[in-house]
């Protein structure tokens, strides 16, 4: 009986599981990690704490198998765009890596900026120039730590996403390889050839000699005996970034299907088809996946307050003792009254991007109530996702078919109703918790033949509840239009 161990390395901790060939998670472990903020604004991780984590998370997991009757392979997901330069003798990073977080590049995004590089840099990767992305951390990397821009040039030096890093160690410096989700997230990547762009790499100083070979999703990587805990190597097969494989463990696999993940803010990302577009404005497109000798793309963007909202109103506001009441609340009323919660607390997000704009409550009279307030407050979350969802849909020219969601708001029942009838579409919750380890699982599978083609595997999804259009459309266009109208208000537009 073979399983899979799935390695979900985030942010803030390292999960590992194992998984079933049915797609079944059988178990769990947790190890976090440190993080370092050297100065205001930066971001650290030491990527060697998470590599042993890894291995010590291993070897916990599998402590009652019995790893003489079973076989065993490895599929990895991953934090995107945090980066590590390495020693390709020792093994040593020069640096501790720096995480998608981290602002240290901006001077040197905005250098590129001024020079006005922006719509080239956008038309060979499909990225806005960020110091979110890759690549000018790791040039600060080789600019400021001594001795790294000569070694870099020497050819001694190897750089890589966390995936990268990991499989490096994994396979004892054997496979210096990426896939090409993580690698469509450094600014490196050519993204309509799907391979490292010499003009990118020549802007941000990088040498070719330090870049992973950019391999499908569903490729074998490597293999590894996790430094002789097994009794023989087994494959590291399946690898994508946690966003990507978010979209994967929602089987989204045609086009017009996109996940929404509902957390302090939201990430969307919709699956637009097998042929480049460029993103609206303030979007980006990735690769959405390649696999069975495919490549999808996809758009995506971030809000930056939903969840958040809800906090707010919480712990500022004491409008709430939890963000579970805010569904009563908004059953209590037949509408919000004219109400509109703008939540830019930290600016607008996308589709808007406007970092001045403020939050703000607006339709307000003496006959507005508390749950007038509070479902104002859900809407919000619902008028954004769609309003994203829209930019998207409309540049692609394609149509939702189906919203797949996960997050702690999913549970909000009103939430998702509502976020159903803006949509004017379908919004499904999977029962899975870990969709981007899911995903990874998924591609793990199909690398190792066990299925050949994304039907067989889309079938195996289980679906906890599904959420269908009942506003009349009628309505939907006056409340966005309402939405839209206060969003203007707070951007003084």
């Amino acid at each position: 009986m073979h399983r899979i161990i799935a390695i979900d390395q985030s942010t803030s901790a390292t999960k590992i599981m194992l998984f079933s060939e049915q797609l079944e998670m059988l178990r769990r472990i947790n190890k976090p990690h440190k993080q370092f903020y050297p100065r205001p604004g930066w971001v650290e991780h030491d990527a060697m704490e998470i590599y042993a984590n890894v291995v010590a998370g291993i070897r916990e997991l599998l402590q009652s198998e019995d790893l003489q009757g079973a076989s065993y392979s490895i599929a990895i997901t991953n934090q995107r765009e945090t980066v590590v330069v390495w020693d390709a003798v020792s093994g040593e990073p020069v640096a501790n890596a720096v995480v998608w977080q981290c602002l240290r590049g901006k001077d040197f995004c905005d250098s590129l900026k001024a020079r006005g590089l922006s719509e080239r840099v956008q038309e060979l990767s499909g990225l806005l120039i960020d110091p979110y992305f890759s690549a000018s951390g790791a040039r600060w990397i080789l600019d400021n730590v001594p001795g790294a821009r000569e070694k870099a040039a020497a050819g001694q030096l190897r750089l890589g996403t966390i995936d990268s890093w990991l499989i490096w160690k994994l396979t004892g410096g054997r496979s210096h390889v990426t896939d090409v989700t993580n690698a469509s997230r450094t600014l490196l990547l050519n993204i309509r050839s799907l391979d490292w762009d010499p003009e990118l790499l020549g802007l941000f100083g990088i040498p070719a000699s330090m870049m992973p070979r950019v391999l499908p999703c569903d490729s074998v990587f490597g293999s590894t005996d996790v430094e002789g805990f097994l009794p023989a190597p087994v494959e590291i097969a399946g690898v994508l970034g946690d966003s990507h494989g978010a979209l994967v463990g929602q089987m989204c696999f045609e086009q017009g299907l996109g996940k929404a993940t509902y957390g302090t803010g939201s990430s969307v990302m919709v699956n637009i088809g097998k042929a480049f577009s460029k993103a609206p404005q303030g979007l980006v497109t990735s690769v959405a996946f390649a696999a069975l000798g495919r490549t999808f793309y996809a758009f995506e963007g971030n809000i930056h307050c939903t969840g958040a909202t809800l906090k707010w109103l919480e712990q500022q506001l004491r409008l709430i003792s939890s963000p579970a009441e805010t569904e009563e609340a908004a059953r209590k009323v037949e509408d919000s009254g004219g109400v509109y919660f703008v939540p830019a607390f930290a600016g607008l997000g996308a589709p808007w991007w406007d970092s001045e704009a403020r939050a703000a409550i607006v339709g307000m009279s003496l006959a507005t109530t508390r749950e007038h307030v509070l479902r104002a407050a859900l809407e919000s979350i619902a008028f954004q996702v769609t309003d994203l969802v829209s930019a998207m849909t409309d540049q692609a020219g394609v149509k939702l078919r189906e919203l797949r969601v996960d997050g702690g708001p999913t549970r909000n029942a009103a939430l998702m109703q509502m976020q159903a009838d803006f949509l004017g579409a379908a919004v499904n919750c999977s029962e899975v918790e870990e969709a981007s380890a899911l995903g990874a699982v998924v591609m793990n599978l199909l690398a190792r033949g066990v299925y050949s083609d994304f039907d067989t595997v889309a079938a195996m999804r289980r679906s906890s509840w599904t959420r269908s259009p009942q506003m009349d459309p009628g309505r939907v266009r006056s409340l966005m239009e309402g939405w839209h109208k206060a969003v203007a208000m707070v951007m003084d537009k």
